[in-house]
């Protein structure tokens, strides 16, 4: 509350004036149990306001084939493209049964929306799943991905190291490869992520004030390899931090990383939208 008893007024992505050109390479807009933020609610509203804002098309990600077969659907008719990624999260590993993975397996053969195998990969900061059998997991979505030919989309956290000797290790160096929600730990093997011809996804945690190395980082991402992207509904960029975050709000993600580059926003969401799209061939 300001001192005179009323909530700051936050600016609408609206305003930042961006062509019709974004992509919000990543998002959970499908029911999340126990969410608070969940955003299903207001689908037809969350949308509208992303194409407003211009935003062209969204990754829609769905974690597992039950939240895939319940939601997609949904998504029929909507005012923009909406493509589709899955996967079981690394959290969820010990889920990661061979009926599951036969089960993503036909659905990736079926359904041309499903544009990306993730988010997959490790995550070492909650204590919920053993490594190894995050391990074990990860390497078996690897192995679907090369299986139907679609590209990799990687969530990391406190576990950098572990991610690329897998990645590597699985012979993925130079397939097309997006490290979801760069940030952390991650920003120290920038260098290797790209010798390997892999991308990264930017969201709206590089416009915190704590998070200096990652915006330090965005002069030495090649301009071809970068994709914006929300998460939503977790990590709103500011000035909406602390909100559900939304896809409309990858613009203001945008403004945060064009003035690290010294860039027009318009020309930053442009290029980052051309490399969404080609790398996942909408």
């Amino acid at each position: 509350m300001s001192r005179h008893g009323r909530a700051a007024v936050r600016p609408s992505p609206v305003t930042l004036g961006l062509p019709p050109v974004g992509v919000d390479s990543h998002a959970h807009l499908d029911p999340l149990d126990g969410e608070q933020n969940d955003l299903s609610g207001d689908l037809a509203g969350v949308l509208h306001r992303a194409r407003e804002a211009g935003v062209c098309a969204v990754g829609q990600v769905f974690m597992g084939p039950e939240a895939y077969a319940a939601g997609r659907d949904a998504f029929d008719g909507a005012p923009l493209d909406v493509f589709f990624l899955m996967a079981v999260h690394p959290c969820e590993a010990m889920k990661c049964t061979g009926r599951v993975m036969e089960a993503m397996r036909r659905a990736f053969m079926d359904d041309a929306r499903l544009r990306a195998v993730g988010e997959t990969g490790l995550d070492f900061y909650w204590p919920d799943c053993p490594h190894l059998v995050q391990e074990e997991a990860f390497r078996l979505h690897i192995a679907m991905a090369r299986e139907t030919g679609r590209p990799v989309v990687i969530h990391s956290r406190d576990a950098a190291a572990d991610t690329l000797r897998i990645l590597e290790a699985e012979g993925v160096v130079n397939w097309p490869v997006l490290w979801h929600c760069f940030s952390g730990d991650a920003v120290s093997k920038l260098e290797r992520i790209l010798a390997n011809g892999w991308h990264v996804s930017v969201g709206g945690a590089v416009s915190y004030p704590a998070n200096a190395p990652l915006r330090d980082a965005l002069t030495r991402i090649p301009p071809d390899r970068m994709l914006l992207e929300t998460d939503s509904p977790y990590l709103a960029p500011e000035p909406w931090r602390g909100k559900p975050n939304e896809p409309a709000f990858c613009a203001f993600t945008c403004a945060a990383i064009a003035k690290v580059l010294g860039e027009k926003p318009a020309d930053v969401w442009e290029r980052c939208g051309v490399n969404a799209r080609r790398f996942f061939g909408i």
